[in-house]
């Protein structure tokens, strides 16, 4: 298994109250890792039985134990959430749970998995794939964001940056954005567009244009287009599209702010817009959003309460 990948998940969910990560394995004790030191597994698959979550980690592809696909089979049948962190998907499919579905993985080994696995429609190019209730990830820092969109859909878009933010990490991409980009690093120029990009963060209430963002960026639209596709892997647009849903989403969550001041103040201008694109992004409208997503957040207080009044006896 891969020690990244292991990683990862305790990394996000511990951050979140009322997650309990067991780490699993077919055969418990030592278990090699591929980029880290070995690790001990206590737990063996049993601890998969009334899961509501289970994730496969990366194998590189390798075939995985018969009885950890069988646990799989087991878990999906049961009504878990099924997922996968980069090559885990290689697991999901061995096991079946992917056949006729949409599903990614490391863009280095999508056209392994789609030759092996002609009934998966491999989506090489995306970070993440969610169908059918089965969730696949790409490599790496995708695998992070996986894990991110699992708690937002938990508990709402405040607890997942809540939770990005103790990992030291940035919230969560969406997952149609592709897996690599062009210049993912800031040119040594100084020349990246982050400062245009965290202006407009702080500006979403305003109805910021393309030229309104060249003009910070001190260039063209058309150089403005282009740089911002290769650093992001999204137009403009589609950035500030999703960067006002997530802002909307917040305030949902937080205040009680009405629709239109909600739309209003996360530039999506009007109720009947953010219940378009709301609706669009996660299948709730506004109101049925608050509501679900206030009492998910409320129990995530209280457990965080709960938690702390235990440690501190």
């Amino acid at each position: 298994m891969l020690s990244f990948d292991v990683s990862i998940p305790l990394m996000v969910f511990n951050n979140v109250p009322d997650y309990d990560v067991r780490v699993c394995t077919a055969r418990p004790g030592t278990v090699p890792t591929v980029g880290g030191p070995d690790i001990v597994v206590t737990d063996g698959l049993d601890v998969m039985e009334g899961a509501d979550t289970v994730l496969a980690v990366g194998s590189g592809g390798e075939q995985a134990p018969a009885e950890v696909l069988d646990a799989l089979r087991k878990a999906a049948a049961g009504g878990a959430r099924i997922a996968s962190l980069c090559t885990g998907a290689f697991v999901l499919a061995q096991a079946g749970l992917l056949d006729g579905c949409r599903a990614t993985t490391h863009w280095g080994l999508a056209d392994d998995l789609a030759a092996r696995f002609p009934s998966v429609d491999v989506q090489p190019g995306l970070l993440f794939v969610e169908d059918g209730g089965i969730f696949t990830s790409a490599g790496a820092a995708a695998a992070i964001d996986l894990c991110l969109h699992l708690v937002r859909l938990d508990y709402g878009a405040a607890v997942a940056n809540t939770a990005a933010r103790l990992a030291v990490v940035p919230p969560v991409r969406p997952g149609g954005q592709a897996q690599f980009i062009e210049t993912p690093l800031p040119d040594d120029r100084g020349t990246s567009l982050a400062p245009t990009r965290a202006w407009a963060l702080e500006h979403l209430d305003r109805p910021l244009t393309l030229a309104d963002l060249a003009r910070h960026a001190g260039m063209s639209v058309r150089t403005l287009t282009r740089r911002f596709h290769a650093e992001t892997g999204l137009s403009p647009l589609q950035w500030l599209l999703h960067r006002r849903v997530d802002r909307a989403r917040e305030l949902l969550e937080t205040t009680e702010l009405p629709m239109d001041q909600v739309a209003e103040q996360s530039g999506l201008g009007s109720a009947d817009s953010l219940r378009k694109h709301l609706a669009g992004r996660v299948g709730l409208t506004p109101t049925a959003y608050r509501a679900s997503f206030t009492r998910v957040r409320g129990q995530a207080v209280r457990g965080a309460a709960m938690r702390g009044r235990r440690s501190g006896d």
